[in-house]
Order: C-alpha cells, then sequence, then structure tokens
C-alpha cells in the first residue's frame, strides 16, 4: 500500500534536505579543517560526506519510484547529487577563507558514485 505524500516526505526526502542543510552549514564555516589530518584529507572527507547523501538520495529515490530498474534512480541520484555538490562550491567560493575546487566536487561525485554502487548490491539481495 502506498504511503501519503507528506509521510513520504517526511521519511524519505526531509533527512536528505536536513543532510544537505548540515553539508551547507559546514561548508559556511571559515577556517574550517579536517578533524584528522593527513595528506588529501580535505578530499577523504568529500568522498565520506558525499557517500552519506548518496545513500539517502538512492533511498528516497527508491520509495518514491517502486517499479523503475535500478540504473533509473542511480542517474537520478548522481543528477541530484552533483547538482548539490556543484552549489555546495560556488557557495563555497563566497565563503572568506574558503576555496571552491573541481577536486572537491570530483571527490563528491565519487562518493555519490561509492554510495550507488554499495545501494545496488544491497537491492540485489
Amino acid at each position: 500500500m502506498a504511503q501519503p505524500p507528506v509521510q513520504m516526505f517526511v521519511r524519505y526526502w526531509l533527512p536528505v534536505l536536513m543532510y544537505v542543510g548540515v553539508i551547507l552549514t559546514l561548508s559556511a564555516q571559515q577556517n574550517l579543517t579536517p578533524p584528522i589530518q593527513f595528506r588529501n584529507a580535505d578530499k577523504f572527507y568529500h568522498v565520506l560526506e558525499y557517500t552519506g547523501l548518496g545513500v539517502l538520495l538512492a533511498r528516497a529515490h527508491r520509495a518514491g519510484r517502486r517499479g523503475i530498474p535500478p540504473i533509473g534512480w542511480v542517474w537520478r541520484t548522481l543528477a541530484m547529487g552533483v547538482m548539490v555538490g556543484t552549489g555546495d562550491e560556488i557557495f563555497q567560493s563566497f565563503v572568506p577563507t574558503r576555496t571552491s575546487s573541481v577536486y572537491d566536487l570530483l571527490a563528491d561525485f565519487t562518493g555519490l558514485l561509492l554510495a550507488q554502487i554499495v545501494t545496488l548490491l544491497i537491492a540485489r539481495e
């Protein structure tokens, strides 16, 4: 039985919006440094952050589109995640002491892609 739209939104899309809010809050922080420093730590944290977003987006897309082949929600998830990442990088370019980088966006995409691979493997079971 289908869930009411409000319940679907609260259960699946509200967590996505809250997570994006956390991403933007972190992006607005001046002088933000990774909690543990190592070579390319910032890229590692981008991958980690966007893997989480990718899982939440895939979960929301899957729930709202029952019967669609998995590749359909994978493409939607990747596209939406890249839009968030692009917007985040543009936003960061306006925050003092923060920089915007295509390499950060590439790390974001890597995290989104990793999430889709894991989600597809779990969906097959």
